[in-house]
């Protein structure tokens, strides 16, 4: 028996859902989005969590917001404390929505030291006491070495590979003013999967090909997981690897089919509600959940 994980995360909703302003390479301000369609598929993961034993606090999302729906994007937390988030422009917003909903739960609130960008569990996804981390894009090193010392995890820094323009250079996005990448947030490349405990490896997904060869081999040679590969082409286009798992029961894409059979193959159930309107915003499952009970 595997110990449970993400048993309690929270979730806003998707009433003000749009792309507006694209902050990455997945939205485009010109294709409109359907909040009802948006706002049902959120329900349905919800529903998928709940039915899977996931305790769902639910609140309101902040007014006006874009991305208000993806509240992974809000804080790490781990215990009692809470490292909130500093967020891109069209984002900041969120930051005091998100400081007073976790102190309303009884959460200590810790901020990054001025001047440095935190993408939360976003871009760094615990694994026991081990931080998978991605930094460049939505997350300065300095401020997830900042997070993991003040909660207390061994962080393994890592990167994703950037967009590329037809010459090859780098894409700053227009909108962020930030460098971008198709696996902006780790949280697109690699997932969690079970934690690891007294007599067992933990257990992730990832996807090589989203990484820096740097990156991809410090993953291959870290003996502390044992790992699934996942395909680019899973991971790009099914966004195989934002899922939410408890330890046994996996909510994935509906979209990714080598991948469910990976995991079925190592004994986890897998629920695979649809989602196709929340990707105009370049987030998927994990984006709309927050984990409140890492220990």
């Amino acid at each position: 028996m595997n110990h449970a994980i993400n048993r309690t995360v929270l979730m806003s909703g998707a009433q003000y859902f749009d792309d507006t302003s694209p902050i990455n390479p997945y939205m485009d301000d010109r294709v409109p989005v359907d909040r009802a369609a948006a706002q049902a598929e959120h329900d349905s993961i919800r529903n998928s969590l709940q039915s899977a034993g996931v305790q769902v606090v639910q609140i309101d999302p902040p007014a006006a917001c874009q991305d208000g729906v993806y509240t992974a994007n809000w804080a790490l937390v781990r215990g009692d404390t809470a490292v909130l988030a500093r967020l891109p422009n069209a984002r900041s917003a969120e930051e005091p929505h998100a400081e007073k909903a976790l102190q309303d739960l009884g959460k200590k609130i810790v901020h990054v030291p001025d001047g440095l960008r935190f993408s939360g569990q976003g871009d760094a996804l615990p694994c026991g006491n081990y931080l998978f981390c991605g930094s460049v894009y939505r997350s300065d090193v300095q401020a997830q070495a900042f997070a993991a010392e003040t909660l207390g995890y061994e962080r393994i820094q890592l990167q994703t590979v950037p967009q590329l323009d037809a010459d090859g250079v780098p894409v700053i996005n227009q909108s962020s003013g930030w460098p971008d990448s198709f696996f902006y947030d780790i949280d697109l490349a690699l997932s969690v999967l079970r934690f690891p405990t007294a007599g067992q490896k933990g257990l992730i997904a990832w996807c090589p090909e989203a990484f820096t060869p740097e990156s991809q081999a410090k993953l291959h040679a870290f003996d502390g997981v044992d790992k699934i590969e996942v395909s680019l082409e899973e991971a790009k286009q099914a966004f195989a690897c934002n899922l939410v798992s408890t330890g046994e029961i996996v909510i994935m894409s509906a979209n990714a089919p080598v991948f469910k059979a990976a995991l079925e193959a190592k004994g986890l159930h897998v629920v695979t509600p649809v989602v196709e309107e929340l990707l105009k915003g370049g987030g998927f499952i994990r984006c709309t959940t927050l984990t409140l009970d890492n220990q």
